[in-house]
């Protein structure tokens, strides 16, 4: 068993990211555009200007900050509602926190709604630090925010495990040298994804159960 353990939010701890297609959707409809196939594969685990970018293109604007603060903002008042845990994420936890394995969370999510969601589903405490795409250089794919959670947690990124769902996660953990397993949320891996990852799960309850027997 690694050191460390490095989880993604949307779609991988909670189930979020249905609440953030909803609402992408929602502003879309809003101004009368259809957003064309492809959408959901490229704006899962984006943030910043990846994001913005790829906004740009889907809803045919030149800047997309506006529409991306609006989404954002309706994504948060739906988490203060309800949120769902995925299955095994106790699971998983509580197996990483009973042999010693430091926890972070890093996500392209602003650190507000991570904070929250962790205190009010009670799972703040596992945790040893918290990384916002707000807070790096450059967002997934690239590999600073997992670069980060492992300096936060002061381990070697290859002593550390990196969990995703998304695309750009899977990518930017094998970038950043970390054992990367890939829980498929919305979106199934491709031959390139099956082969950044280390290992692709079902459920977190599966993958604790492959970590325990040395994965």
């Amino acid at each position: 068993m690694l050191k460390g353990a490095i989880f993604d939010h949307d779609g991988l701890m909670f189930d979020t990211e249905k609440l953030w297609q909803k609402n992408w959707q929602k502003a879309a409809k809003k101004r009368n555009v259809v957003l064309a196939e492809g959408f959901t594969h490229d704006i899962c685990g984006t943030s910043g200007d990846l994001m913005n970018k790829v906004v740009c293109k889907y809803y045919h604007v030149e800047d997309g900050h506006d529409i991306m603060q609006e989404v954002t903002e309706a994504v948060q008042a739906d988490c203060a509602v309800h949120i769902d845990e995925k299955p095994g994420l106790r699971k998983i936890l509580d197996l990483f926190q009973k042999n010693g394995v430091r926890m972070a969370v890093a996500s392209s999510s602003p650190e507000s709604l991570l904070h929250r969601n962790l205190k009010n589903a009670g799972l703040d405490q596992y945790f040893d630090a918290v990384v916002s795409g707000q807070h790096v250089a450059h967002g997934k794919p690239a590999p600073d925010i997992f670069l980060s959670a492992a300096e936060k947690l002061n381990l070697d990124p290859k002593d550390c495990y990196v969990f995703e769902d998304a695309y750009n996660g899977v990518r930017a953990g094998h970038a950043a040298g970390c054992r990367t397993i890939m829980v498929p949320d919305l979106i199934q891996p491709d031959a390139e994804i099956k082969s950044l990852a280390a290992k692709v799960c079902t459920s977190l309850s599966e993958a604790a159960d492959l970590i325990e027997k040395g994965l």
